[in-house]
């Protein structure tokens, strides 16, 4: 959805509260004390109630946008803006365009939708040909103190301070027909990315027993961590590139830890190690969906509408 029509759907507030509330309509809403699907709709408080019971339902319960006070059409800016551009928005600049005074409900809001983006792809597993590899992305453990940061004895290459080790999944499948001289052996289909508290290799086989489907193949280097994965998918293959090769092993899974690099670091600078998976998710979602379009908007709405099961935390730092 481009600015412009944006601007004539959702001119106002009334606009975006009606809109809410035929997606909630169109997704159903439960009453959480008799379990009734049939409701009265209350105009004048913006709530539904139930036929059976007469509990009454707010049009915000059940969302991400429960217990927020901002209004609709700030959520309603905030997702056109996070799906209409490629490379993402910070927190600041939305700040900014909004004109809102403070700055923490205008970064938990976008968090929020960040997280919703992860829950929705966590729905559906990769699978079909998977390249697999580790990427490692800086950031800021703001949990220090800068003095503490600044003192700390820093680690080089694997296990520096300064990075978060993240499990890269792209999804591929073999090209049919003739490959150009410059593409690569297979297309891309999704990608997953998932952050690790260490490089073990009970780490990486839990992260694929919940994130890839057994009748998968995996295609990996040779990192010892991987030797066990042949137990967790149908079959498992290593690739190591040799002088001379044109074909670089794993395009794609490299392909996309190098795009995320550079749109974190092209529009945010400073990632927190406590919220990188948020970005990611962000990033991997808007790649998995690149041929959405105009419906990229409305896709989100409905995630948003959903019976919202993420346990949210209400912290700003």
């Amino acid at each position: 959805m481009n600015l412009i029509k944006f601007i004539e759907d959702f001119p106002d507030e009334t606009a975006c509260v009606k809109k809410f509330k035929e997606m909630r309509e169109q997704e159903g809403i439960t009453c959480r004390k008799c379990g009734g699907q049939d409701h009265y709709w209350q105009k004048s408080i913006l709530q539904f109630q139930c036929k059976r019971c007469s509990t009454r339902t707010t049009l915000r319960s059940g969302t991400i946008l429960q217990a927020s006070k901002l209004p609709y059409r700030y959520w309603f800016i905030a997702i056109h803006l996070m799906t209409s551009t490629k490379k993402g928005f910070s927190a600041l600049e939305l700040q900014r365009q909004i004109g809102h005074k403070y700055y923490e409900p205008i970064w938990f809001m976008m968090q929020k939708l960040r997280q919703t983006m992860g829950a929705r792809d966590g729905n559906y597993p990769i699978n079909k040909i998977v390249e697999l590899d580790e990427g490692f992305f800086e950031s800021v453990d703001t949990e220090k103190s800068t003095d503490e940061r600044k003192s700390e004895k820093r680690k080089r290459g694997r296990g520096s301070q300064k990075q978060s080790p993240v499990m890269v999944m792209a999804s591929t499948v073999h090209h049919f027909g003739t490959v150009g001289k410059r593409k690569k052996p297979t297309k891309f289909r999704f990608v997953r990315m998932v952050v690790m508290k260490d490089l073990k290799g009970t780490t990486i086989d839990n992260i694929i027993d919940h994130n890839v489907d057994y009748d998968s193949v995996i295609k990996t280097d040779n990192y010892s961590s991987y030797t066990n994965i042949k137990d967790h998918v149908w079959t498992h293959l290593t690739e190591k590139s040799q002088p001379g090769d044109e074909e670089k092993p794993l395009p794609w899974v490299h392909t996309m830890i190098s795009n995320a690099k550079r749109s974190l670091l092209g529009v945010h600078h400073m990632v927190s190690k406590k919220y990188i998976q948020n970005y990611l998710d962000e990033f991997c979602y808007k790649v998995n969906r690149r041929y959405f379009g105009e419906k990229l908007f409305d896709r989100l709405l409905i995630a948003c509408v959903s019976p919202c099961k993420i346990n949210y935390v209400n912290h700003y730092r």
